[in-house]
């Protein structure tokens, strides 16, 4: 039975501080962008109707063309208001970058119960620092592409939830009736989501060297590769 022998200095040390800093911004990342809920909201006027608020409610996973605007009035503007959805299907982009913090964030937790508990066999077994440079590798690529498709996917949900998705608007057309965009709700907490989603890429590839520098192939560069030294002089005979 392997023994149990807790040191948390370990979590000063370069390995286990950052995997504590890619922890707590993993779940920044999946909170900020798994927590969001919004809406959006226009202006209608139409038959028997002034300025009235129509509201589309949305939220994570952003699936935007499952999400109907409310009808101005029970009479539906007199039957020329149809049910209007918003734009697009932002899921997978989304999902992907959540099912990836929420991923890391749950290895984290088991790295850093290694490190602070099992570091002696950690140490002594080669596979398991391999293993941890390979997901290490592996993480910070998924942590750039993830990040990079949340982003374009955020740019999108502004479009489809702003003032430029009134003139696709077929009910807004329609005789007699008028659209005005009137509000949306703030995605401060989204923009956040990417930035800690560029901090985690940063921190994860910044790791790499710190992982692999516990692992048996840099041990095995530093002892092929000659080492300058001072070499003692020959006295002469």
């Amino acid at each position: 039975m392997v023994g149990l022998r807790v040191d948390f200095g370990l979590l000063l040390e370069p390995l286990g501080f950052i995997k504590v800093l890619e922890w707590i911004f993993s779940i920044f990342a999946f909170a900020t962008c798994g927590g969001f809920q919004g809406e959006t909201t226009l202006l209608v006027s139409c038959k028997g109707v002034v300025n009235k608020t129509v509201t589309a409610a949305f939220a994570y996973p952003f699936k935007l063309n499952t999400v109907v605007f409310s009808a101005p009035d029970p009479k539906r503007c007199g039957g020329t208001w149809t049910d209007v959805y918003l734009v697009g299907n932002f899921s997978s982009s989304a999902q992907f970058f959540v099912t990836l913090a929420v991923l890391v964030f749950l290895y984290c937790i088991a790295a850093l119960v290694v490190y602070i508990g099992y570091k002696h066999v950690y140490q002594q077994n080669s596979k398991f620092p391999l293993t941890d440079l390979a997901i290490t590798v592996i993480s910070a690529f998924l942590w750039l592409v993830s990040t990079s498709a949340w982003a374009k996917a955020l740019a999108d949900i502004k479009v489809s939830t702003g003032a430029s998705m009134i003139p696709g608007i077929e009910s807004c057309k329609a005789p007699g009736t008028t659209c005005q965009f009137a509000s949306v709700t703030s995605m401060g907490t989204l923009n956040v989501s990417v930035v800690f989603g560029l901090l985690n890429m940063v921190l994860w590839g910044g790791n790499v060297w710190f992982v692999y520098k516990d692992t048996n192939l840099h041990n095995q560069s530093n002892r092929i590769s000659p080492s300058p030294g001072i070499y003692p002089t020959q006295s002469g005979v």
